[in-house]
Order: structure tokens, then C-alpha cells, then sequence
């Protein structure tokens, strides 16, 4: 397997996927796998004029309400219409909740009976380790919604496009990509000693040189979470970034990668496995811990690239060949949520074991 045009080595999985970008503000891209639940494969269809869908959001995520988003207009989606008014519970089609806030965050779940044919939508974009209590709501779901490429409705933080497949000028490498003033940057907001990354970065800043390291509010100052601007403005003075996730699991790759490639650095990763990467990247687009078998022989080896222009092309000429998309949040989740629940209209969908899947 490997990176394919698609951003994806379909030949690992063994069920059917479609891969969507649409050209709106940039390229979309949606995957759509049937998984655990009993949902059968999918194709979405935007050309839709039958009765409009109606998504009920029950709680933005983390209490942090965002303007309902105009579908068709952001996404050319007929027949999808968003809400945050849970007046119109009973209207609904579909539901949209956010699991962290009514595991944790003093929400409760919609109020029984159900309306007929209504679906809940189970979405969570935190890693299984920031995700807890699962098993107190098996069965109760239809579809899911999250990160990972085997959910119902699968949106990845972000997602590369051959440029050969639109018509889209290449980001890179850019002259200023090419020569870069400072060597290794990492920014984190939830820092723990118990970390895996938080000891690997104490181990690589042994060895040789500097990282600059900060914590998000202290020396950036106020950082954009969902857009990244500041730090990818800091990033772009860098020839790498740590792209350190803070706990490792299946396809859960964050906007720290992303973020360094926006910013032109190389990302050095510690997350899930390299296979696991090049699923969504080429392979020499990113440096991962696990190629080295210390944190010293990494540090060489980021030294060694760091005086050597052909190695420099090696890890940055791929930015030739692809154009990247970052899901805008929530406004990419609420529409793809209401046009999955369009297509599931009148179809028997029920997640079954969540705790076990989203685990493993």
C-alpha cells in the first residue's frame, strides 16, 4: 500500500469508499465508509430536489456556538438545511451531537421518545484517549462522524489533492521554503509529563541544538485554534515542525500536521504508525519518529538535512504535484452531517458496539 491520488491506499480496506472534493473555496474532501453500524456504501448526489433534510445541532462543540452555516452556499449541498433550535427537535431528520459534551460537559441527550425515522448522528473529533465513557451509549446511535476513515461519514482534519486532478496553481516549495532562518519549532496547548511526545521532546533537545518550544497563550500570544494563523506564521520561519499528537491512535492526525505544511516546514510526527501517514501524505513528505531507533540518530538526521539541499528537495518537491484542503470547523461538519442523513432517509442504521470500534 501507499499514497495514492486519492490521498488514500484504498487496497487496505476491504470495503467501499467514494473520495469527494468538490471546488468550493478550495477542494472538500469527504470520505464515506460504511463501518461498524449497519449503514450500506454510499455515493452522495448534490443534484438532490427532493423534501429538504433538517439537521438539529443539540450542542456546539465545547459550548462554543458558530454561525449556522448556508450549505448550498458553502458546499453547493441542495436540500440540506442546519439548525441550532431545539424547538424544532421534533422536526428534525437528524441530530448532531457532540459527544465530549454530553459525556462531560453537563449536556443530555435529546429527550425520549425519539421522533420516527430520526436519526442520531454520533460526532467526536477528540482522540480515544480524550474520549471517555463510550460504552454508556451503545446502541443509541445511527450514524457516526469523525477523523477516522472507517466511520459512517469520515471528514479528516485535512486532506491533500492531486493537482493534476483540478485545476489549482501548486503552494511549494516556494523560494523562502527552500531556505529557512531556524531549525526545529514545536508548539503545544495541553502538556503532560505523562505524554509520550513530552518525553521525546525532552530527549531530542539533548542532542545538538535548540527547539523553540511554546505553549499556546504564552509566548503567541491568542492563538486561532481552528484556523492556525499564528502558528503557522511562526512555522513558516522553520525547516521543521513537531507534529506531535498527544496520544496515539488509528488516523488520528491533526491540524498540527497540517499546520506544518502549511507553513512550508517538514513535519517530524510522533502519532499513529508511518503506514498510517501515507494514507493521507506521499511518504517523503514527512519525517517520522519511528524511522530512527533513537532520538539522537533523529537529531542527526535533522541536522544532515538541514545543510543539504538535496535532501531539503527530497522532503518538500511533492508540494509540487498537490494542493491542500483544511475542513473549516464546524461549518464542513454540520453540512456533511445534514447530506449524510439526507442519503439515509427511510434506511434501518444502528452503531453497534462504539466503545469497541472507536478503541481499537
Amino acid at each position: 500500500t501507499g499514497f495514492t491520488s486519492k490521498g488514500i491506499a484504498h487496497s487496505s480496506f476491504k470495503w467501499i469508499y467514494s473520495l469527494i472534493c468538490l471546488a468550493v473555496n478550495g477542494f472538500l474532501c469527504l470520505l464515506f465508509l460504511p463501518n461498524q453500524s449497519s449503514a450500506e456504501p454510499f455515493v452522495p448526489q448534490w443534484e438532490d430536489n427532493s423534501k429538504e433534510t433538517l439537521l438539529l445541532v443539540w450542542v456546539h462543540p465545547f459550548g462554543a456556538r458558530i454561525n449556522i452555516p448556508d450549505c448550498w452556499e458553502r458546499l453547493g449541498m441542495r436540500g440540506c438545511k442546519v439548525t441550532d433550535d431545539r424547538s424544532r427537535y421534533t422536526q428534525a431528520d437528524a441530530v448532531l451531537i457532540h459527544h465530549r459534551d454530553i459525556c462531560c460537559g453537563g449536556t443530555h441527550l435529546p429527550p425520549k421518545p425519539r421522533p420516527p425515522g430520526q436519526k442520531w448522528i454520533w460526532f467526536n473529533f477528540e482522540s480515544p484517549t480524550h474520549a471517555p465513557q463510550l460504552w454508556k451509549y451503545e446502541g443509541i446511535y445511527n450514524l457516526t462522524l469523525s477523523y477516522r476513515e472507517d466511520s459512517d461519514v469520515a471528514l479528516p482534519y485535512g486532506c491533500l489533492i492531486q493537482n493534476a486532478l483540478v485545476d489549482k496553481v501548486p503552494f511549494g516549495p516556494s523560494r523562502s521554503d527552500l531556505h529557512r532562518p531556524h531549525l526545529v519549532a514545536w508548539v503545544v496547548s495541553n502538556w503532560s509529563e505523562s505524554h509520550a511526545r513530552v518525553a521525546f521532546y525532552k530527549l531530542l533537545k539533548q542532542f545538538y541544538f535548540v527547539i523553540h518550544s511554546s505553549t499556546y497563550g504564552l509566548r503567541l500570544g491568542e492563538y486561532h485554534y481552528r484556523d492556525g494563523t499564528v502558528i503557522v506564521d511562526l512555522i513558516k520561519q522553520y525547516r521543521f515542525y513537531l507534529a506531535f499528537e498527544n496520544s496515539q491512535h488509528t488516523d488520528y492526525i491533526t491540524e498540527k500536521l497540517w499546520n506544518a505544511v502549511r507553513g512550508g516546514a517538514v513535519p517530524v510526527v510522533l502519532g499513529p504508525s508511518r503506514k498510517n501517514y501515507e494514507r493521507f501524505l506521499p511518504p517523503e513528505a514527512f519525517i517520522h519518529v519511528d524511522d530512527f531507533p533513537t532520538a539522537q540518530d533523529l537529531a542527526q538526521y535533522l541536522l544532515k538535512v538541514k545543510d543539504s539541499p538535496s535532501l531539503i528537495e527530497k522532503h518538500l518537491s511533492w508540494r509540487k504535484n498537490y494542493s491542500l484542503y483544511i475542513s473549516s470547523w464546524c461549518t464542513d461538519h454540520y453540512c456533511t452531517a445534514c447530506m449524510a442523513a439526507k442519503h439515509r432517509k427511510g434506511k434501518v442504521d444502528v452503531v453497534r458496539n462504539l466503545n469497541e470500534w472507536f478503541l481499537s
